[in-house]
This record gives structure tokens, sequence and C-alpha cells, in this order.
């Protein structure tokens, strides 16, 4: 019988983190969803009003195609960056001073600020001093983000793709760093091809740090706000006007406090849904590959 005798103590270097926890994320959190069902007119003038906002905001044309709009987005980059970052990785030099260097240059994206980056690639792709907008330009490519959206969105996916690949790669880096040389070893002497190795070493020893790439990069393109605001304004139109740029506009520049709260209860849910079925999905895809819970 194991009578140990626990030390609750040990929860008192918990209790910071958990009144940091509560003044940053929970009373934020109760202060919306109280603002979501009143009417704000003004500091002593608010009106219950029960589920109106939640309606309206899912009844909206134009959230619906925001919503769109961000999935859309959010499901190329996923696409595009997940098997890039990984490519990267496998290609990236495994020690020396080579390893050390490349993991400096491609960590160099990561280290500037979000619209900075907006920024750079508006500079970047104009057509008077931006070497990617003259190029085009000199090529006879008629190239334009402020009028064509199909520009528009082809360069918010390529800033996106240049400034998030090397997270994933990093991620996935470190993922086949942790495979035993052992594997290596036993694959060689069975004469497997690259194609094998990476099909059956590899690729089942990446599965929990993809988990992580897919869920931070989903979750961060979902929220996606300060790039395309610098490079395009949600222009032309608004046809790269994501839902964070709606409800930044709802709640700074419409002052509309009721219906912004709504809507970003709807938004976070909807997060978080995504979320669980990327990392239930991923989950189960491994657990089919291994039923038996081996390496």
């Amino acid at each position: 019988m194991n009578n140990k005798v626990l030390n609750n103590r040990a929860w008192l270097l918990v209790l910071p983190m958990l009144v940091l926890v509560a003044f940053s994320a929970i009373i934020p959190l109760m202060t919306v969803v109280n603002y979501s069902v009143q009417d704000v007119l003004g500091p002593n003038a608010r009106f219950f009003t029960g589920t109106e906002w939640f309606h309206s905001i899912l009844n909206d044309s134009a959230l619906r195609d925001a919503f769109v709009r961000q999935i859309l987005f959010s499901l190329t980059i996923l696409a595009i960056q997940v098997p890039l970052g990984i490519g990267i990785a496998l290609i990236m030099p495994k020690r020396g001073w080579q390893a050390s260097a490349v993991l400096i240059l491609i960590t160099l994206p990561l280290l500037i600020p979000w619209n900075v980056v907006g920024s750079i690639w508006q500079i970047f792709t104009r057509g008077d001093i931006g070497l990617m907008g003259y190029g085009l330009r000199e090529l006879g490519i008629n190239y334009n983000i402020t009028r064509n959206s199909g520009d528009a969105w082809a360069t918010i996916i390529l800033m996106d793709v240049w400034h998030w690949t090397p997270l994933v790669a990093m991620l996935c880096y470190s993922g086949l760093r942790s495979i035993p040389e052992a594997y290596y070893q036993a694959a060689r002497i069975d004469r497997a091809s690259k194609w094998a190795i990476f099909r059956y070493i590899q690729l089942p020893k990446l599965t929990n740090v993809l988990v992580i790439a897919v869920l931070l990069r989903f979750m961060h393109s979902f929220m996606i706000y300060a790039e395309p605001f610098v490079l395009t304004g949600g222009g032309p139109g608004s046809s790269t006007t994501f839902l964070s740029q709606s409800l930044a506009t709802m709640a700074i520049g419409q002052q509309d406090l009721g219906p912004s709260a709504a809507f970003s209860i709807i938004y976070f849910l909807v997060i978080l849904l995504v979320s669980w079925v990327f990392y239930t999905t991923i989950m189960h895809m491994q657990k089919d590959k291994n039923p038996n819970g081996g390496a």
C-alpha cells in the first residue's frame, strides 16, 4: 500500500501563472461574452439582446464571404507549406558548420515582425521601385496587386509561404534529427530506396511534429491580419478581406461592441473546432498505420 504523502505546496509555483492567465485571458473572455448578449449604447446604457447579435453575424453575407476566403487561404497555405517544409528539412545538412549556417539563414524570415513583412512585400511588388514588380513588368507581365485580385491573392500566399515555411521546416528538421541512426542502418542493409525510407521511417516519425506544424500554421493563417492589411488593405475591393480584418473594422472602426463580441466568439469557436478536427484526423491516421502503438 502506498502511504506516500503528497505535497500540494507545489501548486504555489503554478499560482502566479494562473493569476496571469486569469487577467490576460479568462476575464477578457468573460467581458466579451457579456458584450455579446447586450446592445452597448454608452457606459451606462446597455440593453439585453440575447442571441440577436449571433443571428445577425451568421446571416451577414459579407462575413460569410470573408469566412470562405479565410478557409480557402488557410487550406492553400497548409497544402503548400507542409510538403515544402518537409522537402526543405530533408535536404538540409545534418551536421557540421553547414547545418548551423542553414539553420541561421532559414530562421531569418521568422524574426521579422508581421507588419514589417507586409511593408517589405508592398515595396517588393511595386512596379517602379520593387524588384519583383519591376522584373515582372519588364517581362511584359501585367502585374498589379491594387487592381487585380488574382495578383493580390498570389502575392499574399507567396508572402506567407516565404515568411512561415521556415517554421514548418525547422519542426520537421528536429523530428528527422530525433530518428535513431539504427533505423537508417537497417534500411541500408535491406537496400531500401529513398522513397521507402521516407515512407516507412521518416514520415511516421514526423507525425507528432506535423501535428504541431499543422495546428500552428492553421491557427495563425486563420487569424492573419497585419500582413494582408499592410500589403493590400483588404483589396482590391474586398477580395483579400479576411475575418480578422472584418472583426477589426467592426470593433474599432464602427465601434459595434455587441456584434463584434459575438463575432469574436464565433471566430474563436471555429478555430477550436477546425483545430480539433485536424488533430483528431491526423492522430486517427497515425493510429490506423500503427495499431499496436509500436515505434
